[in-house]
């Protein structure tokens, strides 16, 4: 369903200059008008600027996903993979799958990836997966979406510290790539500290020819010759024809409902079944009314049955349907109760499900229409592949290898990734996603449970401690600002869990998501306070 075009002169766009990340910090806004949750303070303006030019939340959703591709390199790039999920102002559900693809050519008999560099990137898919979402649901123009990444690449922005401090953690390896020295360190082989002017001009340019040409400008021509000739160059396996014939997709949707809550999530390449598994198992026990102790023991235990399904995902048959039934959950539920269950990891998985962390990003949308978006995309690991190619400007995305599994040709990878929509009797309750690899599911998860069961906030449910059950641990959050009460930590002892306390932010995966009080007919947006996100209605 293609929207009427609005053609917007340039002149009549903002100027947005030098940037840094003042008057869009806060971490929590609430409107009548729409609102944007995103983990980059410009990326947010990016897309309440979309809103407020009367824009809608698909407008919202890509300009603030290229605006990261630009300020947030290290989670997420035109060189990476995409998920989305959007529900339309008439109750319609539609998903988009723009992961990335293996290459025709992947043999992995003959080429070994290794942890980064060419041979482990595949086919790109988020430009595809933007110019699709544009394409079907835009109002806006291209040119105008597109207006902010420009501006951020090309007059530059100063990089936030967290983001310094993670170029800084794979120097190394950035410095293996002649593209990722050129844009990411100095002559002097460092990266740049935080507050440092960061100007992409080689960036700014891929950017205005997507603005102006769309998808074929980045999948044909100029640019995919550039990167096919550097993929050759250097041992990659992408060519001038996995870029040609690279198309971003209608995604299988996978639903369930939770307490007369609809849940609307992503099948393969996402892991959307696995979330609503986890929250049909919690309906069998009276969440709400549970003591702290037993909660977490419950969450921690359906979390384990339900990983321990992911590989279920790829056998034969109906899965998608068998792993969001509840007639299954009941069953993995009784099982609980009776004995306990013990997450079975299995062998030769993708280093992935056991990362400590993960990297990725996601952002959350919504509009006075009752339109919501929710987008995650992702270079992961921690600046993908570390390669970008000379006149480009932008990191690929680690596709093949063991980081995410072994997957055939013309594939696409799959991932802990998974954007959800949460309805109520048809209308818009809750768009949310998280970035953090196999931590993802349990943070989504946890904030649905907490804002449905505990009736929580969003800011609220953003900052409670959460959990993960790392093979036969339970991780506890516990750094600044989180405070565990010793009676619960006692009843977790006696439940014969080995306990472990980690006290570094953002390791328990970062939430962004929006919510809409449907009586005051009312947008709150929450950022994840682990992280140096933050949510705003429109703006000028």
């Amino acid at each position: 369903m293609k929207k009427p075009i609005v053609i917007l002169s340039l002149f009549a766009l903002f100027v947005f200059g030098c940037q840094s990340a003042r008057n869009f910090t806060q971490q929590k806004a609430s409107s009548k008008k729409g609102m944007v949750s995103a983990a980059h303070p410009l990326a947010v303006k990016a897309g309440s600027k979309m809103l407020a030019l009367g824009g809608n939340a698909a407008d919202a959703a890509i300009a603030s996903a290229f605006a990261l591709a630009v300020v947030e390199p290290s989670m997420s790039g035109l060189g990476g993979r995409q998920q989305i999920i959007l529900r339309l102002p008439n109750g319609e559900i539609h998903g988009i799958d723009a992961s990335s693809q293996s290459p025709m050519n992947y043999d992995t008999t003959v080429v070994k990836p290794k942890r980064h560099g060419y041979t482990t990137i595949g086919i790109p898919g988020v430009v595809a997966g933007l110019c699709r979402l544009h394409q079907m649901y835009g109002s806006l123009s291209l040119a105008v979406l597109l207006e902010p990444a420009i501006s951020y690449a090309e007059e530059g922005f100063e990089l936030l510290a967290g983001e310094a401090k993670r170029h800084a953690l794979v120097a190394a390896q950035l410095a293996d790539s002649e593209g990722a020295r050129q844009y990411f360190m100095d002559d002097n082989g460092k990266t740049f500290p935080a507050g440092h002017h960061l100007v992409q001009k080689d960036l700014a340019a891929v950017l205005k020819a997507i603005a102006l040409g769309g998808k074929d400008a980045f999948y044909k021509g100029e640019i995919a010759q550039k990167i096919a000739d550097d993929m050759q160059k250097n041992g990659g396996l992408v060519n001038l024809q996995d870029l040609a014939k690279y198309e971003a997709k209608e995604a299988q949707l996978v639903s369930g409902n939770y307490r007369a809550y609809d849940l609307h999530g992503l099948w393969l390449p996402s892991f959307g079944a696995i979330t609503i598994e986890i929250l049909h198992i919690l309906e069998n026990w009276p969440m709400s009314d549970l003591a702290e102790a037993e909660r977490i023991t419950v969450i921690n235990e359906a979390i384990q049955a339900a990983y321990s399904d992911r590989s279920k995902q790829y056998e034969e048959g109906n899965m998608a349907k068998r792993l969001c039934s509840k007639e299954y959950a009941k069953e993995v539920a009784q099982k609980i109760k009776a004995k306990g269950i013990s997450m079975e990891i299995g062998k030769d998985v993708p280093s992935s499900w056991t990362a400590a962390i993960g990297h990725t990003t996601h952002l959350s949308t919504a509009d006075a229409n009752g339109m919501m978006v929710a987008l995650t995309q992702s270079n992961g690991p921690l600046m993908g592949s570390k390669v970008a190619s000379p006149g480009l400007g932008f990191m690929y995305a680690v596709s093949l290898g063991e980081y995410l599994g072994i997957f055939s040709p013309n594939q696409r990878v799959s991932s802990h990734i998974s954007p959800m929509l949460v309805t109520k009797d048809g209308e818009p309750f809750l768009a949310l996603g998280a970035a953090g690899g196999a931590r993802i599911i349990p943070a989504v998860v946890q904030l649905i449970h907490r804002v449905i069961d505990q009736d929580m906030a969003i800011d609220h449910a953003l900052a409670a401690a959460r959990i993960y059950p790392n093979r036969d641990t339970l991780e506890l959050e516990n750094h600044k600002g989180i405070q565990w009460e010793k009676a619960v930590i006692d009843q977790l002892e006696r439940n014969a869990y080995p306990l472990k306390f980690i006290d570094r932010k953002g390791r328990f995966a970062r939430v962004h998501a929006v919510r809409y009080h449907a009586k005051k007919k009312k947008w709150v947006g929450g950022a994840d306070p682990d992280w140096e996100g933050a949510a705003s209605p429109p703006k000028k």
